[in-house]
C-alpha cells in the first residue's frame, strides 16, 4: 500500500459516498493448497461472530478481494453471500471434499520415478498437450460445480456485498491487474498505476483459472481487456500492493488472510549440501508467493496512526481517513506440516516429480520437498492440518477479531492493527 493510493484515492474520489465506518474488506493472498489455512480462520470467525449475539447473522463482509487460490475462495463466499454468516463455514466444507485429481491430473506411468530421463520425458510430453506440467481441466470442472456465479450478480444487487475483485498477472504485458465486478451503478472507476491496473467486468471461471495458474504448474490462460487479448498467469506474481483495492473502494476496515512461511530455516539443506531439484523449485514457488502482505500493512499502519495523532479538527478538515488493517499468517511452519503429508501426493506426481529430482526427501532436501508439495497437496489430511491451524490461529486472537467487527472507535483513537 502506497501514500500513492490512500492520497489519490481521496483527493479524486472527493464525491464517492464515504463507506460507513462499520463496513469491512476481506483481502484472501494465494498459495495453491496452503489456502485451505484461511477456511479455518473463516469457520472460526464465523462462530466468534455467532456466539457474540443473536443479531449478529449477516455476511460480514461488504468488499471480497482474491489472489490465486485466494481468489476461488473470494469468489465462493461472494456467490454465497445471500446466506449471510452461513457462507463461511460453508466454504470450510467445500475444502474438506476437494481431493488432487478434483484439481490437477499428471498422466504417468508409475516406473518413471526409476529414471530422470523418464520423468524429463513425460513431463515434456505432458507440457506439450497442456502448455504446463500439469492438466488442470479437473479444476474447471470443480469450479464450475462449486462457484456460484449468478449468486455473485444476486448479492451484488441485493446488496449484500459491493464487490467482487480477482487478480492475476499478464505475461503479456507485465502488468497486474484487478478485475472488479460490481453494480453498474458504482461510483467507483477503473484505475492505472504503474505497474497495476484495475477493470470492470463480470468475474468468470476463466479469471478465476487465471488468477490461480501457477507458474509451470498451471497453464496460463487467455482473457480479453480493452478490447484485445492478453494471457494470465497466478496473481501473486508482481503483487506490489495487495491492500491497494480495497482501500480504493473506500475500505476503513480491512481482514487480510495471507498464507506467508513464517520460518523455513529447519527445514533447510545443510550449508555445505548443493542446492537439489527440490531446493530449487521449493525456493522458486516461494519466491512466487513471497507477497508483500506485511510490508502493505505496515504502511496502512504508519499512515493511519499518524492520522490518529492529528488534532481532531484538522484530522475532520483533511480528504484522508485512518484504515484499520488485521492481518492473520499461519503461526506454524506450512513446509514443516507438508513433509508429514508429502506420501499422500497422487501417485503419478509424487514419482513424476521424485524421478525429476525435484522430491526428494534425501540428502538434507526434505524441507524442499516439503515446499513444493505444500502447493500441490490438495488431500483431506493436509487440507483438515491446515484449516485446524487456522481455526487454531483465529481463537489464538479471539480479542482481536471481536475488536475489529465491533463498532469502531472515534477518529481520533482509530489506528491500525498489526
Amino acid at each position: 500500500m502506497s501514500l500513492d493510493t490512500l492520497i489519490t484515492r481521496n483527493l479524486l474520489d472527493i464525491g464517492t459516498p464515504e463507506a460507513p465506518e462499520s463496513a469491512c474488506a476481506l483481502v484472501l493472498m494465494g498459495g495453491g493448497a496452503r489456502t485451505a489455512y484461511q477456511a479455518g480462520v473463516l469457520k472460526t470467525v464465523a462462530a466468534m461472530l455467532a456466539a457474540s449475539g443473536p443479531d449478529v447473522r449477516s455476511f460480514p463482509f461488504r468488499w471480497l478481494f482474491g489472489t490465486s487460490a485466494g481468489a476461488l475462495n473470494a469468489s465462493y463466499l461472494a456467490g454465497r453471500a445471500g446466506q449471510g454468516l452461513d457462507a463461511l463455514p460453508e466454504l470450510a466444507a467445500f475444502w474438506s471434499g476437494l481431493r488432487s485429481d478434483l484439481v490437477y491430473r499428471l498422466d504417468a506411468p508409475g516406473w518413471v520415478r526409476a529414471n530422470r530421463v523418464v520423468a524429463g520425458l513425460t513431463l515434456a510430453r505432458q507440457v506439450k498437450r497442456h502448455r504446463a506440467l500439469l492438466d488442470t481441466l479437473p479444476l474447471v470442472d470443480t469450479l464450475h460445480q462449486a462457484i456460484d456465479l449468478p449468486g455473485v450478480e444476486r448479492a451484488l444487487e441485493q446488496g449484500h456485498i459491493d464487490v467482487l475483485g480477482i487478480s492475476a498477472s499478464s505475461y503479456t504485458t507485465g502488468e497486474h491487474w484487478t478485475f472488479c465486478q460490481t453494480r453498474p451503478d458504482h461510483p467507483v472507476q477503473p484505475w492505472h498505476r504503474p505497474g497495476r491496473r484495475a477493470t470492470f467486468q463480470p468475474v468468470t471461471i476463466e479469471h478465476l483459472m487465471a488468477s490461480s495458474a501457477i507458474p509451470f504448474l498451471f497453464p496460463a490462460v487467455p482473457l480479453w481487456v480493452e478490447g484485445h487479448k492478453e494471457h494470465f498467469g497466478d496473481g501473486s506474481m508482481r503483487q506490489l500492493s495487495p491492500l491497494s483495492p480495497a482501500i480504493h473502494f473506500g475500505a476503513r476496515r480491512v481482514l487480510v488472510l495471507g498464507v506467508g512461511q513464517p520460518q523455513r530455516s529447519g527445514l533447510s539443506a545443510r550449508i555445505s549440501d548443493e542446492p537439489t531439484a527440490g531446493t530449487i523449485a521449493g525456493h522458486a514457488m516461494a519466491s512466487v508467493f513471497h507477497d508483500t502482505l506485511q510490508s502493505d500493512v505496515e504502511q496502512v499502519q504508519r499512515v493511519s496512526e499518524t492520522l490518529a495523532r492529528l488534532p481532531p479538527e484538522l484530522a475532520a478538515a483533511l480528504p484522508y481517513r485512518p484504515v484499520n488493517v488485521l492481518a492473520l499468517q499461519p503461526s506454524f511452519s506450512l513446509d514443516e506440516l507438508a513433509r508429514k503429508h508429502i506420501g499422500a501426493l497422487p501417485a503419478s506426481t509424487r514419482n513424476t516429480l521424485t524421478g525429476l529430482g525435484a522430491l526428494d526427501t534425501g540428502r538434507g532436501a526434505a524441507g524442499s520437498a516439503a515446499a513444493l508439495a505444500s502447493y500441490l497437496l490438495f488431500e483431506p489430511d493436509f487440507i483438515h492440518a491446515l484449516m485446524e491451524l487456522g481455526e487454531h490461529d483465529a481463537w489464538r486472537r479471539k480479542d482481536e477479531l471481536l475488536a475489529f467487527f465491533r463498532a469502531p472507535q472515534p477518529v481520533d483513537s482509530a489506528v491500525a492493527v498489526p
